[in-house]
């Protein structure tokens, strides 16, 4: 039986959306694409969210994949706030979800940097059970570590889980935890989802 809702955080709870960012600062084009490679589509945005450099030493990283376009990327970095917003629907169905006895907790990449940003967009963290971010442990999903992590940190009982995660690479990587997982796409179709679990969503 499932007991415990995992939710992942962007592109599920929160819109992540760094083009529309780059739009509003000015940038677009093919200076949009070159900037959008040396930031959030390079391997140095996955080892922000593992938090272990520095934020100075992640910015020199990403200007040194692209230097013609170090305005732009201080740019992004600086105002990454503007890449991330609320669904209308996070709080309401993580408040129903509770109402109708489910755990509900978060489970997201995110660096520290990031989340000190745009933490005014993450204020569904108020009406979580708990919440691990990959900051915190260092890890970052598909690692199997990050799914022990916040089972061990909760005392949860992964049979009694489901993970919603909108990259299927995440989701398979809970299901060899134990965790039943299901590829978000829309609040519509994971709710139809969660109900063939037997989760009253």
């Amino acid at each position: 039986m499932i007991k415990n809702i995992v939710f992942d955080v962007g592109n599920v709870l929160v819109e992540w959306d760094p083009r529309k960012a780059l739009h509003d600062l000015g940038i677009d084009g093919d200076v949009m694409g070159a900037v959008l490679d040396a930031t959030v589509q390079s391997d140095v945005w996955n080892e922000s969210d593992r938090s272990t450099l520095s934020d100075e030493e992640l910015l020199s990283r990403m200007i040194g994949n692209a230097p013609q376009y170090e305005r732009e990327i201080k740019l992004l970095w600086d105002h990454v706030q503007l890449a991330i917003w609320q669904f209308d629907y996070s709080r309401p169905w993580i408040n129903q979800l509770k109402k109708n006895g489910y755990h509900v907790y978060i489970l997201s990449n995110y660096s520290k940097y990031a989340y000190e940003k745009t933490i005014d967009a993450l204020s569904f963290l108020e009406d979580v059970d708990g919440a691990l971010f990959s900051y915190e442990v260092h890890q970052i999903k598909p690692e199997p570590e990050i799914y022990r992590s916040l089972l061990q940190k909760f005392h949860l009982n992964a049979a009694e889980c489901i993970f919603l995660d909108d990259r299927k690479e995440n989701v398979e990587a809970a299901k060899q935890q134990g965790i039943s997982g299901i590829q978000f796409h829309t609040y519509e179709q994971a709710v139809l989802e969660l109900q063939e679990y037997g989760v009253n969503a």
